[in-house]
């Protein structure tokens, strides 16, 4: 749990009769990272190989035309179904019974896409025809004039008067026969030799014409009656066709489901077959394996056949090699807090992996940040929400309501020792201290907490460099015994300057500090030095003290930066105090008598506190965790570790 799991590079020989039974073994185990050997494929053997590549082709097509039926069924994917693992599908009968459900849901779903566009233009026709309502005007009259050219419709009654401008030059009439501050309805007249000039005038106005099919008839109201009518019937048609939607979906959801896990079992091991090794009569497997499942996948593998070679080869710690899997194992419920370590990034196979650090500490400054029982109960109850996946659009999001939900219960946790319950410090005795009326005392407390973290995180730097085999930067590091030592005598005199506490003897402080600081002035000579490598100094000596003495203050300032930070959470802590009680004195000034909106003040006062400052503390506690605590001990940039396993399973 503290590091990452030992990993071994396999290679394994299978004789070609027996490539699906172990890449199903491989897959039930599920703990086998493949690495691409197709490189291997001898140029005899490249025509399997490609037969491999199409089966997997053909079963990728058939998923996702499964999928595509799914989503126009609406059936969702399922729990994984159980298959016979060295059974893979017959591409010819699933493509058929694919293509027979996509003609049949494709005509349903084609009749009522259909009947939906239908009835969107007949609603419009009745919008275009609403503002006529009232009017004595016979609509069929209107169309195709030999001789007049006439136009019926809504324009911005502020476009009337520059319609008649625009007109002048022709002959027109322009009967306005209904108007309001916003629209008028406008009934445009002239010759039919005019026709191309009414049309761009009108159109230049906004005028929107009235624009209906040659079978609709009689006045506007007659019309609407008409429409109202067919949008009855097509409303009707489209219950009917979302009914045996609806049926074929109850009909066809299980065996849905059924074919896209085993459509999809079947093409991830014809894609791993894909990218074996092939020889003339042999397959080459790549890969890597948590050193502890070896043992077990030989057993596996003997019972298939004895003729199936094993070659491992362990990688030690302190391996440069960047295409390592990592591979953590961290118990479930630090999953979620795993998350947040490698959104950072994921550790390197010597790396300490923080994830229980992280899990203790986030909640913790969290908590000292946005310690208020009442708020810290709202945030619990919310992440439990989003951690019991029961909203579907937030299930993506359960890791993340499983943060919530602990960070908010220790926030309840300081809100017992700050006393503060929905910012009033009148309901509940502090069992510690108020912020607002300690503000030094949790300031200074909470410096004193941040020296203790960086201290840790000095140590884990230090055994990380021990675990890496890496002499020079054990000794001489920013992060390791140089670099924790200068910390801690800087420490030591910044004690005895402000403090007149004196722990050790001030000499010994001040010789430690000079004589680490020397050596972390000049790390990369003396790492150098250690690791036998030439020359020690590049690009002049001279260049090197100037970077050297530059090196050195960054190193004091991060050192004084990263202290101070830990500030915030007092700060922080204060600010909420203050922020919460600015809730009460502005809902005192909106309602002296307490009265409806005294509560309706506090309540949206205390939501903004809750989800704007909520926000903000988790940004800041990530920060801390981020940039101060992680940067002395963990750097990252550790391969993904992606086992190749079957979802045949509900553990999958």
């Amino acid at each position: 749990m503290f590091y990452p799991q030992a990993m071994d590079e396999v290679q394994i020989i299978i004789p070609e009769q027996y490539a699906l039974p172990v890449t199903c073994a491989l897959a039930e185990q599920g703990v086998f990272q493949q690495v691409d050997a197709s490189y291997l494929t001898a140029e005899t053997a490249s025509t399997d190989e490609e037969l491999w590549r199409d089966r997997a082709a053909a079963c990728a097509a058939l998923e996702r035309r499964t999928l595509a039926l799914m989503q126009a069924l609406d059936v969702e994917e399922g729990e994984p179904v159980g298959a016979e693992c060295t059974t893979l599908i017959d591409i010819d009968g699933v493509r058929s019974r694919v293509e027979r459900l996509e003609a049949e849901v494709q005509g349903i779903i084609g009749e009522l896409t259909d009947a939906q566009k239908r009835l969107e233009q007949l609603q419009g026709y009745v919008r275009e025809l609403d503002p006529l309502v009232g009017l004595d005007v016979d609509i069929g009259g209107l169309r195709n004039p030999r001789y007049v050219f006439s136009i019926i419709g809504v324009m911005p009654a502020d476009n009337v008067e520059r319609l008649q401008t625009s007109l002048q030059r022709v002959p027109f009439t322009l009967l306005t026969l209904r108007r309001d501050s916003r629209q008028a309805i406008v009934w445009l007249f002239g010759m039919q030799r005019d026709a191309d000039i009414l049309e761009r005038a009108a159109k230049s106005a906004y005028l929107n014409p009235l624009s209906l099919p040659d079978a609709y008839r009689g006045t506007p109201s007659e019309a609407i009656e008409a429409i109202q009518q067919q949008i009855g019937q097509t409303e009707q048609e489209i219950t009917e066709q979302r009914a045996e939607i609806t049926e074929l979906h109850e009909i066809e959801k299980e065996q849905l489901q059924e074919l896209l896990w085993h459509v999809r079992a079947s093409r991830l091991l014809t894609d791993a077959v894909a990218h074996f090794g092939r020889l003339r009569y042999t397959y080459v497997v790549l890969g890597w394996m948590p050193r502890g499942r070896i043992s077990v996948l030989r057993r596996e593998l003997d019972q298939i056949s004895d003729e199936i070679l094993i070659e491992v080869n362990p990688l030690q710690r302190g391996t440069t090699r960047s295409d390592v899997p990592v591979a953590l194992s961290n118990p479930g419920f630090l999953r979620p807090f795993q998350q947040l370590v490698t959104v950072y990034g994921r550790p390197r196979y010597e790396e300490f992996d923080p994830t229980l650090l992280i899990a203790l500490t986030f909640p913790l400054l969290f908590g000292a940040m946005f310690g208020d029982v009442g708020h810290g109960l709202v945030l619990a109850l919310l992440g439990g929400l989003v951690a019991s996946r029961k909203i579907r659009a937030l299930r993506s999001m359960a890791n993340l309501g499983v943060v919530l939900a602990i960070s908010g219960v220790m926030a309840m946790v300081f809100g017992v020792l700050y006393g503060s319950v929905f910012g009033l410090e009148d309901v509940i005795p502090a069992l510690w201290l108020h912020p607002l009326t300690s503000i030094l005392q949790i300031l200074i407390t909470t410096i004193i907490a941040g020296v203790v973290l960086l201290s840790i995180a000095f140590i884990l730097g230090i055994v990380n460099a021990w675990v890496a085999r890496d002499w020079g930067g054990l000794l001489f590091g920013h992060t390791g015994f140089a670099g924790a030592f200068l910390y801690w005598s800087l420490l030591g005199l910044a004690a005895e300057l402000l403090l007149r506490q004196r722990v050790v003897p001030l000499g010994l402080l001040i010789a430690v500090a000079a004589l680490t600081g020397i050596a972390v002035m000049f790390s990369d000579v003396l790492e150098r030095l250690v690791a036998g490598q030439r020359p020690l100094v590049e690009g002049g000596v001279a260049n090197y003290t100037i970077q050297a003495v530059f090196v050195m203050a960054e190193v004091l300032i991060s050192l004084l930066s990263n202290s101070l930070s830990y500030v915030r959470v007092g700060a922080f802590a204060v600010a909420h105090g203050g922020l919460s009680a600015v809730v009460f004195i502005l809902a005192d000034i909106a309602s002296p008598a307490h009265g409806i909106v005294y509560w309706v003040v506090v309540i949206a006062g205390s939501l903004f506190v809750i989800g704007f400052e909520g926000l903000i503390v988790a940004i800041q506690t990530l920060r801390l965790e981020y940039y101060e605590f992680f940067g002395k001990f963990f750097a990252g940039g550790g391969a993904d570790y992606r086992p190749f396993q079957l979802p045949t399973d509900a553990g999958a």
